[in-house]
Order: C-alpha cells, then structure tokens, then sequence
C-alpha cells in the first residue's frame, strides 16, 4: 500500500506557449492570436490555483497544476495508485491537450474524464458527427470542403447551411455570414478560413431554434444523467463569431470587461419551458455515456426548436470549467463553487476502488 498522499495532477496548455508555437509555425499574430483564445480557459483558471490548491487540501489531496510542455517529465515519477490526471484542454491540431490523457494511459496513471480516443474524435468535426450518425443520434449531416473544393458534397437543405472549421474551436461560424443560402458562398467561405487558419470548413443544414448547453460533472462515479445541467444559452445572437467569443474568456474578455463591452449571456433551464424537449436531451446524453464513452465531465451543444425537436451539434471532453455556464451549473447542481466541485470529483475518485 503507498503511503504517498494522493494527489490530483491538472494539466493546461497556456495560452502564449501555443500562440509562440503558432507564430514559429508562419500564422500572422492576429490568428495567432484568434486561435490561442481558444486555451482562454487555461488563463482563466490559472487565477484559481490557490483556491484549487485549498479545497484540495481540505480534502486530503495534493494539488498540481503542470503546464502540458512540462507533463511528460512530472507525470514520469508519480504513484499509479494514488494519482489522479485532468485534463483542463483537448486538441490534436492547432491545440495539443489531447496528448495529456494519453501520457497518463502510458504511465498507468488514472484520469479524470473520457479516454484519449474521445479528446482527438471531439477535435475533428466531420469526423465525430459521422460516429454521432452512426449511433443514431439527431446531429445534422454534413459536407467538407478545402479551400474551395468539396472533398464531401453537403446534403441539400431549403434553409440554407451553416459553414463552421472541421477543427478549430467548437461550434463558433467565424464571421457574421457563416449562415449561407447558397453553396457557392459556402465554398468561398472555405477559401477564406483556409487562407486564415488552413482549416477545412463542415457545411451543414442550417438547423432552426434555441442554442443549449448541457454541462456534466459526475461529482460520485455513480451520477448519471439525473445530475446533468440542460440551459438555454441566449446571447442575443443566432450563432456564435470569433469575435463574439474572444470577448466571453481570458485576457481579451478581462479587457471587454473593463470597456463595459461584456454581456454574459441569459441562462434558462430548458425543464422550465420544454419539459419534453429536457427528456429528450437526457436520453441523448445517456446515449452518448453509453455509446460514445464520455464519463466524468463534459457538455453537449444543441439547438432546440419550439416543437422540442432537438438537433445535437456537438460534443466537448474538456467543458470550459471556468466560464460562466459551468460555474453556474456547479452553484445549482451541487451548491459548490468550482474549487470545490472539481476537488470534491477528484476525492471521490481517488477513493474510488474501480479504476477511472
């Protein structure tokens, strides 16, 4: 039996080491810069380390937060037994969070969340939509294009498309005219996201309704989707930009904040106004833990219609557990603040006797 005190291990990519290596790999600064917001949650948490450190410790648990460059030489020489890995980012392209969960695999060291295959599928959208298909589940079908040319032709849709990068970010239309009536626009919508970000672009039915987040933190391994947070998300707007979400998280949010730029969007339980359209939601959720593999913690994105139709755009591992959503879902699913809801998760799970 170890007699080391265990210990919970948080690994993070910054911000400015992926914004350098960006710059090293030719993107001009202002990408660089749109495309390191992204890790904003890393920036974001990074402000909560002692309060982390603190709720830990009042359960018994070291805390580490480990930069992901420096991941490789700490998690060399920890205690199989007693620690435990979380991963706070995905990415196995612009973003390289995905490879945390599979260094803790090779040192046969417990984790917290989905296993590594699910942190590359959740990258690439073309990709998991089709596994989502595959499972049956309601998410729109799609077409993908590269600079202008289509390697998969969309299915035709009288609302017209939605145009949103394969792999960059989550669900976000970069500009204001990502909703497109024809596909010639979609195509020269792929041209300017390749010559900006070198990303093929996902071109799907424009899908109607309300946009929703569903947030999970299994606090106890035995929670299941009874425990799971289904908001209306209502900004204002039918669709998320670069811009829109550079100005929610880190250092350019802080800067929208102090310009009395930053509005936090309105969160409603879908419960409260489509009852039928939350049970729907649920047994989607349920689908994916038992289909898919998601445990622990992540969310789902979805838009909800007023008929409770439901349309799954997307699924994330690594929910931004900072932003205002999650926060919120931490206060009203479990009465805890973020500190404590991750801590009180990673003590359940150490003490866990079945492996994470």
């Amino acid at each position: 039996m170890s007699s080391r005190k265990p210990k919970l291990i948080l690994v993070y990519e910054p911000e400015k080491a992926c914004f350098d290596r960006l710059i090293s790999d030719g993107y001009p600064q202002q990408r660089a810069t749109e495309i390191s917001s992204y890790l904003a949650q890393s920036t974001d948490l990074a402000l909560e380390f002692d309060a982390l450190a603190a709720a830990c410790e009042a359960r018994g648990l070291a805390f580490a937060p480990v930069a992901l460059d420096d991941a490789a030489d700490v998690l060399e020489g920890e205690d199989p037994e007693n620690t435990l890995v979380w991963t706070l980012s995905d990415g196995i392209a612009y973003f390289r969070g995905g490879a945390a969960p599979a260094l803790a695999r090779l040192k046969g060291l417990r984790t917290i969340g989905a296993d590594d295959s699910l942190f590359a599928l959740c990258q690439d959208k073309f990709r998991s939509g089709a596994v989502l298909g595959a499972l049956g589940l309601p998410v729109p079908q799609a077409g993908l294009a590269r600079d202008g040319k289509w390697l998969v032709e969309p299915p035709a849709s009288a609302a017209g498309w939605f145009v949103k990068p394969n792999r960059l970010g989550a669900k976000i239309g970069i500009w204001p005219d990502s909703r497109v009536a024809d596909l010639g626009h979609a195509l020269e919508l792929s041209r300017r996201v390749f010559a900006a970000y070198r990303d093929d672009v996902v071109v799907q039915p424009y899908v109607a309704g309300r946009n929703v987040r569903a947030s999970f933190l299994g606090l106890t391994p035995q929670v299941g989707v009874e425990a799971l947070g289904v908001a209306f998300v209502d900004s204002g707007a039918d669709f998320q930009t670069m811009a829109d979400s550079m100005a929610l998280y880190g250092e350019t949010g802080e800067a929208a904040k102090a310009a009395g730029q930053y509005v936090e969007p309105e969160l409603v339980a879908v419960a409260d106004l489509q009852p039928i359209a939350d049970v729907r939601i649920r047994a989607i959720a349920s689908q994916l833990i038992s289909g898919l593999g998601l445990r622990d913690v992540f969310s789902v994105d979805l838009r909800v219609e007023a008929d409770d139709t439901v349309h799954l755009i997307e699924f994330e591992v690594c929910p931004g557990l900072p932003c205002f959503d999650f926060r919120a879902y931490c206060r009203s699913q479990w009465d805890l603040e973020l500190a404590d809801a991750m801590a009180e998760t990673a003590t359940s799970r150490l003490n866990s006797t079945s492996p994470s």
